[in-house]
């Protein structure tokens, strides 16, 4: 490879206007934030989206739907950030992340005019939501790097700790913000991107400018499609295996999930290949001859295995559990997950951009692997709650969690692009988000497995038994009973009570006595029936997250000594 002039690297930032360097850091992390906000307020939207398209999301038929409204968007954002961030090596980072912003907008629009009822309806949001995932990943996979080349490498920390603080607050944002808007009217929740991303495309294409190393050269077509169609291949054998096929619980068994993940590894292991032998390839696998940058990303996918699902799952114990437990109306739920869910966006807040600054002077190994640190004690925490625990310990906890990835996200991110030479900046931003992207992915397919095998092992028997108990005849609590676990997760994530809904339309409900239909279709019935088999769940994926948490401090304490320019050159020859 041939050599960038180390000296070009730091002269660039250091000469660039401050003025031009806030622009830069307060476009990015506008961007950062609606995307990551466009991935959680459609799933805290999803029962208004169901009822507003007329789609029934319990129904057997329409968990495919329901999963692809949630997996789809995170499936392109892991695939397709490396290639777009190799684009911005080639063709300009300003370039791609500008028509990122266009893309995303125009795709917020199509969004909110769906002209279809019922399964139709479905069909056109998933596949507009897969262009505003592209348009998402133009704007994440390059944000980075322009950050990068805007800022010294003495305030790097403090930039890319404010725009990781922005992509987690986005995520927890969109839980509060999907609950009002929804409540008004489910196509809102596409408008609210609409004039935010008319203002920052045109304040983008005015203001931003490429002030990093541009390198025009060839598309490595074989080395994309190896890539992109071996990772999706993978994550959608995730997704089919969740659904439950061929009389059994989950699909994982199935003749099409096998041959997909088959192909996918094949395909991955054939890109690897191709990459070792094309003169320009779109992911320079030198790079992980960096000692920083290969611990880097392998605690950044450590972490995001171990948190990934997290969301996911203190959502599903809020407002299937907790909240009706303590007198909330299922349809009121999904807002107030949102709110008792802030402590997690605060302890980020507070830690991101501290941690980011500071790891400016002190180095990015402390900190990172300290917060990894921090960040799996929590999991310990929440593993010893009881199902019906004190909020004041639960709010403590998600601090702690959120304080520890701010530890780690900020001062982590930037030791993987200060550890790259300048022109690999647009691919090294694009391999770190696909790191993360995927590992989200996966972990969301891993947790909500082990959740689903929990509750198969006990609910339906257990939910048999209760109906009985309360008048329901035997052949009607048997045929309720069987609803497939994963809907009784999704129930509990969207805030419906499952046994209201599936009696109702028996017409069992008329024939029992005033006390027995108040208990069923009440706060406690489900949430007691659902609390046991949960907190088995619960353990199970908890300890996987602190394995995984220690994993990614060890990755991160073997990351070393912040690398010169020189050193990272003499590594990649």
């Amino acid at each position: 490879m041939t050599a960038t002039p180390t000296s070009q690297e730091t002269a660039n930032p250091s000469t660039r206007p401050d003025r031009y360097r806030w622009v830069a850091l307060s476009n990015t992390t506008a961007a950062v934030f609606m995307s990551a906000l466009d991935g959680s307020i459609v799933i805290i939207s999803l029962p208004a989206i169901f009822r507003g398209i007329g789609l029934d999301p319990l129904a057997a038929e329409n968990i495919g739907y329901l999963l692809w409204m949630i997996m789809g968007y995170r499936l392109v954002q892991a695939v397709a950030v490396t290639t777009l961030g190799r684009l911005g090596d080639m063709f300009g980072r300003v370039r791609i992340y500008n028509a990122g912003f266009a893309v995303f907008t125009v795709a917020s629009i199509l969004l909110s005019f769906d002209p279809f009822h019922a399964s139709a309806a479905a069909v056109w949001l998933i596949g507009w939501r897969v262009l505003q995932a592209i348009g998402g990943s133009m704007l994440t996979g390059n944000s980075a790097a322009i950050l990068t080349d805007a800022f010294p490498p003495d305030r790097r920390g403090f930039a890319l700790g404010l725009n990781q603080v922005a992509a987690l607050a986005g995520q927890l944002t969109g839980l509060v913000l999907g609950g009002l808007l929804a409540a008004w009217d489910w196509r809102a929740v596409f408008w609210v991107n609409v004039p935010v991303g008319i203002f920052f495309t045109i304040w983008a294409y005015l203001k931003l400018r490429d002030s990093g190393e541009r390198h025009p050269g060839r598309i490595d077509w074989w080395g994309n499609a190896t890539f992109g169609i071996g990772l999706s291949a993978i994550l959608v054998a995730i997704t089919i295996g969740l659904q439950p096929r061929g009389g059994h619980t989950m699909g994982w068994a199935d003749p099409t999930t096998l041959t997909l993940l088959g192909v996918g590894v094949a395909l991955l292991i054939a890109f690897v290949a191709v990459e070792r032998r094309v003169a320009e390839p779109m992911i320079h696998l030198d790079l992980f001859r960096i000692r920083a940058f290969t611990a880097g990303n392998g605690a950044a996918l450590c972490a995001s295995l171990a948190q990934g699902g997290l969301q996911f799952i203190l959502i599903i114990w809020l407002q299937g559990i907790w909240l009706p437990l303590h007198g909330y109306d299922y349809a009121d739920t999904p807002l107030w997950a949102g709110i008792f869910m802030l402590p997690l966006t605060l302890g980020f807040f507070v830690s991101g951009p501290l941690t980011g600054a500071m790891s400016d002077r002190f180095g990015a190994r402390g900190f990172a692997t300290v917060g990894m640190l921090v960040f799996g004690s929590s999991f310990v925490g929440l593993m010893l709650l009881p199902i019906a625990f004190p909020y004041w310990v639960f709010a403590v906890l998600i601090a702690i969690n959120g304080i520890g990835t701010g530890m780690f996200a900020a001062p982590n991110t930037s030791s993987i692009m200060s550890s790259v030479p300048a022109r690999y900046r647009g691919v090294a931003s694009g391999m770190r988000a696909t790191f993360q992207n995927s590992g989200t992915a996966l972990s969301i397919g891993v947790f909500f497995s082990l959740m689903v095998v929990g509750l198969s092992a006990n609910l339906p028997e257990a939910m048999s038994s209760g109906l009985q108990q309360q008048g329901v005849p035997p052949s009607v609590a048997s045929d309720v009973s069987q609803l497939p676990p994963v809907s009784s997760l999704f129930s509990a994530m969207l805030g419906v009570n499952p046994i209201e809904h599936l009696l109702s339309n028996t017409g069992t409900l008329e024939g029992l006595t005033t006390a027995q239909r108040d208990h069923l279709t009440g706060h406690s019935f489900f949430p007691d029936l659902l609390s046991g088999p949960f907190h088995d769940g619960l353990v199970v994926v908890f300890a996987v997250s602190i394995a995984l948490s220690l994993c990614a401090a060890v990755a991160s304490a073997l990351r070393g000594k912040p690398p010169t320019a020189v050193s990272r050159m003499s590594e990649m020859d």
